[in-house]
């Protein structure tokens, strides 16, 4: 219960696709909804809603249909590690010299999210190349963005923009910094990963939350530990969770286990994670309120190792 006797509405829980990469689309998206999730964030790759497969339409159709019928949401997310080159993992980025391939599938991904009635496009900037100065990455992240920003404008989705650790925009000062040079712009918002505040951010997850709220349009979340870039299952590493739920209270957008290295067991990850994530949020409205006040110190910035 809120301070003012009025029970606050359930978080948004979904599902990266990602952790189902061993399953048919459908099958995970069935299996989700049995579990109780009332959302889907949709990893497009080449096993699901695969932009460069014929018959995409159709397919887009079919998923559209039974997420309606599931009485499920959906949000795109778009790191897939092999999507656009089978040999470079995330390549090419925002900040290649060749960005033309992933600025055309990032569009081709807003299209389809505008098909499945999807509100969000998830995105990042990409790893810095070596012989790249970083006031040119820099400048070459926000005039792609600048030209994403107006495929969204025109197709009526948000993008969701999140800092991943060892990218050029890591953190939440990154995102600010390139919000900025958007001039913050109204599409333009924040996908936070729960876990990458542990892992690299200064102040501790449930402060990154409060921070993140202003510009928040899609969460991911799962455990970590400090400096080690590896998504974990709830209780596998270091956050406290109930005050980062707490802290998430008015937040209306998906909160998405992201968990893609668990494929091999997904219903039973899935489920598993679900109840972690209801007693959580329980045992954050009861010590916390609405606010999502809580305690704990402020942990130094460490060097981090990628798993991602």
């Amino acid at each position: 219960m809120t301070g003012t006797g009025v029970k606050a509405p359930a978080l948004n829980w979904a599902y990266c696709t990602n952790g189902f990469s061993g399953h048919r689309l459908h099958e995970a998206l069935v299996i989700l909804s049995e579990l109780g999730y009332t959302g889907a964030a949709i990893t497009l790759d080449h096993g699901h809603l695969d932009p460069y497969a014929p018959g995409l339409t159709a397919e887009v159709n079919r998923i559209a249909g039974l997420l309606d019928r599931l009485g499920l949401n959906a949000v795109i997310e778009t790191g897939g590690r092999y999507t656009l080159d089978p040999r470079r993992k995330h390549h090419p980025t925002l900040i290649s010299e060749d960005a033309e391939r992933r600025v055309g599938f990032l569009s081709q991904a807003m299209r389809i999210a505008a098909d499945l009635g999807a509100p969000v496009v998830h995105l990042w900037s990409g790893i810095k190349p070596e012989d790249v100065p970083e006031e040119t990455a820099w400048a070459r992240l926000a005039r792609q963005c600048e030209g994403l920003l107006s495929t969204a404008d025109r197709l009526g989705v948000m993008l969701g923009f999140e800092p991943e650790p060892g990218m050029l925009v890591e953190d939440l000062a990154g995102f600010e910094r390139l919000h900025a040079m958007l001039g913050g712009h109204p599409r333009f918002g924040l996908t936070l990963d729960v876990g990458h505040c542990r892992c690299l951010e200064r102040d501790d997850p449930p402060a990154c939350v409060r921070r993140a709220l202003p510009y928040l349009v899609h969460v991911q979340i799962e455990d970590m530990r400090r400096g080690v870039h590896e998504h974990l299952e709830f209780g596998e590493g270091e956050i406290d969770f109930p005050p980062v739920l707490a802290a998430l209270a008015g937040y209306r957008g998906q909160v998405a286990v992201e968990l893609a290295r668990h494929s091999h067991a997904a219903p039973q990850v899935a489920r598993r994670s679900i109840d972690f994530l209801r007693t959580a949020s329980q045992e954050g409205r009861r010590q916390y309120g609405r606010d999502g006040a809580a305690g704990g110190g402020v942990a130094g910035a460490g060097a981090v190792a990628g798993r991602g």
